[in-house]
């Protein structure tokens, strides 16, 4: 499942090392962003300076939760994490407690994205590494020609739906348009054709 997490309300307890990668991503998709923590990387900080993060300097308190779409826990303290994760599920708040994936609702998979091509890695918290090792094997195997061919798919598709056809011709172009063999004419840059044939 990929969340749409744009201007939705994110909170992420820790500023450490760990923490600042998660919320890195959090930023990337637009979230708005609270950190609660005590003391923060440089990072992390200087987001804050930008405004692209609400730094709260100080412990996690459970009213932090409020209005939350997700949380992320990323402290060094095991007890603390599962008072996030008892004070979120009460709150029907989703969690994600970094490394701890019984006190996880959710789960960061690795993701190469090419544009609007995402192919996501998980392996439900019980090997990040195996995920990072695919994830690198994945980025070799969709170059970053993947990004122009999806946006020619798009421009093709919107024009076929344009087009009176019959569903099942439509669906037929449309896979044919999608074909290996099509990726392959696009990058000795001949662009297959979405007329009917």
């Amino acid at each position: 499942m990929f969340l749409k997490l744009g201007g939705r309300p994110c909170l992420v307890v820790g500023a450490g090392t760990v923490a600042e990668s998660k919320i890195a991503s959090l930023i990337e998709a637009d979230a708005q962003v609270l950190v609660v923590a005590p003391d923060a990387t440089p990072g992390v900080r200087s987001w804050a300076q930008e405004n692209l993060v609400e730094w709260r300097q100080r412990g996690f308190q459970p009213d932090d939760l409020n209005g939350m779409f997700i949380v992320v826990a990323a402290t060094s303290s095991t007890e603390l994490h599962k008072q996030i994760f008892q004070d979120a599920t009460r709150r029907g708040v989703l969690c994600n407690t970094v490394d701890v994936p019984e006190l996880c609702d959710f789960y960061y998979p690795a993701v190469v994205q090419r544009g609007a091509l995402q192919i996501a890695v998980s392996t439900s918290g019980q090997s990040p590494a195996l995920a990072q090792r695919l994830r690198i094997e994945l980025e070799e195997q969709f170059g970053p020609e993947y990004e122009a061919w999806l946006e020619y798919l798009g421009e093709a598709r919107d024009k076929l739906q344009s087009q009176e056809l019959d569903p099942e011709e439509r669906k037929r172009l449309l896979h044919k348009l999608a074909s290996k063999e099509a990726f392959e004419a696009f990058r000795r840059g001949h662009k297959p054709t979405s007329s009917p044939d």
